[in-house]
């Protein structure tokens, strides 16, 4: 089971997260939805495709772009649509 975490709070869990070139994408039923909001922010990798991103909001604290996901990946990273990977500052462990 893998878990991230930023503040104190645990933001998804998922027994089926994929790894890609080092990060774990959590599946999308697997995010405590009350943690995201959507960013305007928008990146494009040559092989994933084009990438959006969520902020965390935790107990008044902001993590701004800390979670991306790819919602139309190309071919090659179909398995990880719609899944979500973090960074800055968020704990990904498996528990």
């Amino acid at each position: 089971m893998m878990q991230a975490s930023w503040n104190g709070r645990i933001v998804a869990h998922s027994a089926e997260t994929k790894v890609v070139e080092g990060n774990h994408y959590f599946p999308p039923q697997s995010l405590n939805r009350q943690f995201f909001s959507d960013s305007a922010t928008t990146s494009h990798c040559g092989w994933k495709g084009d990438c959006n991103y969520y902020n965390l909001e935790v107990d008044g604290k902001s993590n701004p772009d800390a979670a991306w996901y790819y919602p139309e990946p190309y071919d090659r990273a179909e398995h990880i649509r719609g899944h979500v990977a973090f960074w800055k500052g968020v704990k990904v462990e498996e528990i």
